[in-house]
């Protein structure tokens, strides 16, 4: 019966273990004697779990002291126990919640999984309720319990890696167990949140080790669980203000081995949201340590193809920087240079877009530093053979304040962007982006007219110059190719082509 099931709980040998029929007597019916006739053993980290190996899916490597022993019936509410007794049938309660069930098989244990469910309920409302601070016995106990639910290995993710476009997502798998997880998650954020928590407390058991295992768990396929995380992750790094430098190595880290080891995670969108609302705390000036979590970190972001599924939280991180000194924009922009997507059409109207948000918070000075490399890269663009690559070039024009900027620097921009203008009105396939080059060389030639006509001119010349060094290298390879047919090599003998046969032609075309 279910009192043998409470017996494997630690007891105090100085008292009675209350009886299940006497406290609740309406639960007895519903619960397997001891897990279904399976024998309850302890673990070695004090966990208790069924011993049939198939049961346990997950795997917990927390380390906490050893277990409090309690005395309270974990079946009893808290209303219904004095104040002074709340404490030990809170531990109790989290005690019962240590045991992990398998939810490969809805309709196993249904009945010691509903026990589960409420006694989590429980235990979430009590915190809400905020009666009392928690004593080290309770956060130890606390700790535990989450540890026992929560840290677990994933197996090996072996889907093939999306497109990196932001509609390309593969479809989420949705963790099993999630009616008990996401309970034992709101009760940990509740925890956390908790004004009940000492936090000089807490730290000894919410440690480094905790919060390792804690970011392994953003790699998890459920998007719910990463959507708590990020939460959870938010509250603990404002709380606990010790581990703050741990965090950002730590999460440094994650980000490391994605981009330069696996090229997979689940988590970054969600790593990359929280670090959104740290930058924005970091105070001025910006210490070094944050400087170069941009340039290593952030900026070699950009480089996974499946920069799509994380690219609005990376833009929000790298403007945070940016409007916070403004003299990162140029390093920020030759870092988007140096990643950028020659071959990779999608992810080149992401950086596009992304170069776009820069600009508005650059000023004239920074831009000044990578103007000619920037303008170089957008005139490619512009000319690119892919419509949406050039039409989303040309629509940096439509800005303001890089119009603004244009205006100011026109005596450089303008040489650079005519030509790729007119190579665009003279061969671009696409009518939408040669009416766009229209409008774009419109606007240049009213910012500077007398500007304009003269790179107009420029270019015209270096045109002639191209399409006569075209013909040169034509004639040239006619006269080879007239060579080798009344020459025919039979053997491996090499061919002398003299020179004074082109020097007539180079004459004429000269």
């Amino acid at each position: 019966m279910w009192k043998q099931f409470l017996s494997k709980l630690p007891r105090k040998s100085s008292k009675s273990d209350a009886s299940p029929g006497s406290a609740h007597s309406h639960s007895s019916n519903n619960v397997a004697t001891s897990l279904n006739g399976n024998p309850i053993q302890r673990t070695s980290s004090g966990n208790v779990v069924p011993s049939r190996s198939t049961t346990v899916k997950r795997t917990t490597s927390a380390i906490f002291p050893s277990s409090v022993v309690t005395s309270i019936e974990p079946l009893l509410s808290f209303k219904d126990v004095s104040n002074s007794d709340k404490q030990n049938l809170f531990i109790s309660k989290l005690k019962l919640c240590c045991i992990v069930f398998d939810f490969s098989d809805p309709n196993k244990y249904s009945s010691e999984k509903d026990l589960k469910r409420q006694t989590l309920l429980d235990l979430i409302d009590y915190v809400d309720a905020g009666c009392s601070r928690f004593t080290e016995p309770m956060i130890s106990a606390s700790c535990q319990m989450f540890a026992s639910n929560l840290f677990r290995a994933f197996l090996s993710n072996t889907r093939t890696s999306s497109g990196g476009g932001e509609t390309e997502e593969e479809e989420p798998l949705f963790e099993p167990a999630w009616s008990h997880l996401q309970l034992v998650y709101d009760l940990l954020l509740k925890f956390i949140e908790s004004s009940s928590l000492d936090a000089k407390l807490a730290k000894k058991y919410v440690d480094h080790s905790f919060i390792l295992r804690l970011l392994h768990l953003f790699d998890s396929e459920d998007p719910r669980e990463r959507d708590c995380l990020k939460t959870i992750l938010h509250r603990i790094y404002g709380k606990f203000m010790v581990h703050r430098p741990f965090i950002r190595k730590a999460v440094s880290n994650i980000f490391y081995q994605f981009v330069f080891e696996t090229d997979r995670h689940n988590g970054i969108a969600e790593l990359l949201e929280v670090f959104g609302s740290v930058v924005s705390g970091f105070a001025l000036p910006l210490k070094e340590e944050h400087k170069i979590f941009l340039w290593r970190v952030l900026i070699p972001l950009h480089k996974p193809k499946s920069l799509g599924v994380y690219l609005q939280q990376l833009t929000y991180c790298v403007i945070q920087f940016v409007e916070k000194e403004p003299k990162l924009a140029s390093s920020v922009i030759n870092g988007l240079l140096r990643f950028w997507p020659v071959t990779n059409s999608q992810k080149e109207v992401m950086f596009l877009s992304e170069l776009e948000e820069v600009l508005e918070a650059t000023n004239a000075v920074e831009l000044q530093k990578c103007l000619i490399p920037l303008f170089r890269r957008i005139g490619f663009c512009i000319n690119s053979s892919h419509f949406q690559v050039a039409e989303r070039a040309l629509f940096l024009w439509n800005n303001d304040h890089v119009i603004s900027l244009v205006s100011q620097n026109r005596q450089a921009i303008i040489p650079l962007m005519l030509p790729a203008l007119e190579r665009n009105i003279q061969s671009h396939w696409n009518q939408t982006v040669l009416n766009s080059t229209q409008n774009v060389k419109k606007m240049l030639f009213e910012m500077d007219e007398e500007l304009f006509l003269a790179c107009e001119s420029k270019f015209e010349e270096e045109e002639m110059k191209r399409m006569i060094e075209e013909e040169k290298r034509r004639m040239t390879w006619e006269r080879l190719e007239t060579t080798a047919t009344f020459n025919p090599v039979t053997e491996n003998i090499a061919v002398l082509v003299r020179s004074a046969i082109a020097s007539p032609i180079a004459a004429a075309l000269s």
